[in-house]
């Protein structure tokens, strides 16, 4: 996996480290006032203001770089920082200023994130920029950093390299690192293991890259339980129902969920929150042979609900209603599922804000509460029930594309999965993430490509819910 580029320690470096100063737009004057003339004169050549991501590489008498100025803008958000670590030449840096209400560990957390590059497939592209984050939680920042960019890079990863044997492997190398248990039914198999629907979507595909079922499991028997579900399809054709070549371009993607579920079992592992946890990832390639389903098949399911295929790019959630039937059975105290499930979800709030669907207010939240906290930003978005049948189906008991008055796309996916969540008194709520997972654009600290979304304010959640 790429390397996060993160010298987090309590201590000095060892040698010398270039002090940087975050500095918020309306303290600028002051902060000059205070610097040495030639870096306040150097500051007026360029027009440096202190405005949001602006950037001053201020040279000593040497000519080598002393002290960098950096811009916060009228904000206070930490995770500026991302900017700051894709801006920096390479060099070992430490934050000598900032606001007094920054976190040192989210400082030390935005550094590693916008420094990550996903570079697999490159030559060596150099050193880059290291960052000394003293005072810092060292182990917690790194293990969250980790498993970002474990999640980025699973999903950057074309489907040539990132089939369902591959994301077995790395599911089974996380449980061993953690010393956790792990299932895995593949194939035929799946149906004497009655997990049809995920048989149904992922059968067309080659024999190397047959359907799985995917279940880790960790933790002592008499804690809490958490559940959580991630969608797994490594690429999605569209299947009989094709997509268009546009529509099919970056679908190497749609493992996101899973790749999001991985990620954040590995935190709750490394920090060793005090509950049992069993992540779930249905794994399969929506291909087309002679054996895909068809529109108009109508399929079984886990939890013995008929689903007419209406459309077999609705196939997301189809898969995620047997593993959340599976989870439904584990009778879990709280379920999150992630997947890059609908196109509708960009449409109503872009790609940069994912929504969530809880029909649990105090869930919700502690989500907005967590998320807020750690500028990882979700929307919360109604399970409306008025759209509910939409999904009604003439043949069988529910179907996966609803009819087109309900016109919300992201919601009645939701509603569709919460038919086979967890529910009742033996299970805690549910939460369904529609993420993305990916910036479509190329920015400071945000590169194009994968991103890591929800993940590390549903971490802090789970570790604030089980306290």
């Amino acid at each position: 996996m790429s390397d996060v580029i993160l010298d987090a320690a309590t201590d000095a470096a060892g040698g010398p480290t270039i002090p940087v100063h975050a500095i918020l737009e309306h303290e600028t004057g002051s902060a000059l006032d205070a610097a040495p003339p030639a870096a306040k004169a150097y500051a007026a050549i360029t027009e440096f203001k202190g405005k949001a991501g602006q950037i001053l590489l201020v040279p000593g008498a040497d000519g080598a770089l002393a002290t960098v100025l950096f811009g916060l803008g009228a904000g206070g958000d930490p995770m500026a920082l991302r900017t700051l670590a894709a801006k920096l030449p390479a060099g070992t840096y430490r934050i000598a200023t900032a606001p007094k209400d920054f976190s040192t560990d989210q400082m030390a957390l935005a550094f590693a994130l916008g420094s990550y590059k996903f570079d697999r497939y490159k030559a060596h592209t150099g050193e880059r920029a290291r960052l000394v984050a003293q005072g810092a939680d060292a182990a917690e920042v790194r293990q969250v950093a980790h498993a970002c960019a474990l999640a980025r890079d699973m999903v950057n990863t074309p489907a040539n390299d990132m089939g369902p044997l591959q994301l077995e492997t790395i599911a089974r190398e996380i449980a061993e690192q953690h010393g956790a248990q792990i299932a895995v039914v593949t194939g035929d198999a799946l149906l004497e293991a009655n997990y049809p629907a995920v048989h149904a979507v992922g059968r067309a595909a080659d024999p190397a890259r047959a359907p799985r079922m995917i279940e880790l499991s960790w933790g002592d028997a008499g804690l809490p339980l958490v559940c959580i579900v991630g969608k797994g399809v490594v690429f999605d054709t569209g299947g009989l129902d094709i997509k268009p070549s546009a529509g099919m371009r970056q679908m190497k993607k749609d493992m996101g969920g899973a790749a999001h579920a991985l990620a954040l079992g590995r935190m709750i592992m490394a920090a060793k929150l005090p509950v049992r946890l069993v992540v779930l990832t249905p794994v399969v390639e929506n291909a087309i042979s002679g054996d895909a389903m068809r529109p108009g098949d109508v399929l079984a399911s886990r939890k013995g609900l008929s689903i007419e295929v209406g459309n077999t790019d609705a196939e997301g959630r189809l898969i995620l209603a047997d593993a959340l039937t599976r989870a439904c059975e584990l009778e879990p105290a709280l379920t999150i599922d992630l997947a890059t499930l609908t196109g509708a979800a960009r449409v109503a709030l872009g790609p940069q804000l994912p929504p969530f669907y809880t029909d649990d207010d105090e869930l919700a939240g502690q989500i907005e509460a967590a998320a807020a906290a750690e500028n990882d930003p979700v929307w919360r978005m109604p399970l409306w029930k008025g759209y509910v049948d939409a999904l009604d189906s003439d043949v069988a008991e529910i179907k996966n594309d609803p009819d087109g008055w309900a016109q919300a796309g992201s919601v009645t996916a939701a509603l569709f999965l919460q038919r086979f969540a967890p529910s009742g008194p033996k299970c805690g709520p549910w939460v369904h993430l529609d993420i993305f997972a990916w910036n479509p654009r190329n920015r400071p600290g945000h590169p194009a490509g994968a991103e890591a979304q929800a993940i590390r304010g549903l971490y802090r959640m789970i570790r604030d819910r089980f306290a």
